[in-house]
């Protein structure tokens, strides 16, 4: 039995049919056509799935597409405006932090959602926010290095 839900996401209101037991993940990448969040383990251990609804990083593979209901939602499609990156995303590139680039959006939203609430994290915090990313790639050094980076330059743009 579908259900008929109501999301905004990316400050876009959807409507759309999901199953009980459909994840927000796929609703995203196959109903809104949204596929910065990546499937990877889709048990919420890797982090590839991360989004930002109503304020916190969750892994949208584990959330029910009706749990979601009227919730805000961003993803890295919203970050850039006007042509321009966003801190985090300009800083990952410049720190080196995207290599094969499966895990960046998720962990882009999981330190967009930490400067969200705290600008000025201490290394400690930036590690313990993105604990539930997985990345292969870059040693997770050049990602605490961005998300520094990141908080040092939305400070000084008042963001």
């Amino acid at each position: 039995m579908k259900h008929t839900i109501t999301l905004n996401v990316n400050g876009q209101k959807y409507t759309v049919d999901v199953e009980p037991q459909e994840k927000l993940l796929d609703v995203l990448r196959d109903k809104l056509d949204i596929t910065s969040p990546k499937k990877g383990c889709e048990m919420g251990e890797c982090g590839a799935c991360t989004v930002i609804m109503n304020g916190k990083a969750v892994n949208s593979c584990l959330v029910l597409a009706v749990e979601s209901q009227d919730a805000v939602i961003t993803t890295v499609e919203a970050l850039h405006a006007d042509g321009k990156l966003h801190p985090l995303q300009q800083a990952f590139i410049d720190a080196g932090a995207v290599q094969c680039g499966f895990c960046t959006p998720g962990m882009i939203m999981s330190a967009k959602a930490l400067l969200d609430t705290n600008p000025t994290p201490t290394e400690m915090e930036i590690k313990e926010a993105i604990a539930g990313n997985f990345c292969r790639c870059t040693g997770y050094k050049p990602i605490v290095d961005a998300i520094q980076s990141a908080a040092a330059v939305m400070k000084k743009e008042g963001a």
